[in-house]
């Protein structure tokens, strides 16, 4: 069984910044794709960042505006979200996904989310 578990989200103010971590267990292999979104109030989930494995430069969401970076670790199948200069419009919940491919079956899978609240 997959899973894929979110740390890291918390209060902060705005200008603060915050390190996420997304841990995967029982993958038996590394996923093509992992990343971060989110869900703002009232929003629909989107995009912030993902990486693939074994790529030079990661995709971002123009609202990050250079102020966030993620990385992973392709072994453990580990993906971070270092965020910067945060400001209210951050506040989300933040979810981890893994996206790849394992004998000839696509997999797509989510985290339960880490809550990231930014005061103004």
């Amino acid at each position: 069984q997959v899973r894929l578990e979110e740390s890291g989200g918390g209060l902060v103010q705005a200008g603060g910044s915050l390190r996420l971590s997304c841990v995967s267990s029982g993958s038996r292999f590394s996923f093509d794709t992992m990343g971060w979104y989110r869900q703002r109030p009232g929003h629909q989930r989107e995009l912030v960042a993902n990486i693939r494995s074994g790529a030079s430069s990661a995709n971002y969401a123009e609202f990050v505006k250079g102020r966030f970076t993620i990385s992973r670790n392709n072994p453990r199948n580990t993906v971070y979200l270092q965020m910067n200069n945060l400001n209210p419009d951050d506040t989300a919940v933040y979810y981890c996904n893994g996206q790849g491919t394992y004998v000839h079956r696509a997999y797509d899978y989510w985290g339960q989310g880490t809550r990231v609240t930014v005061s103004s």
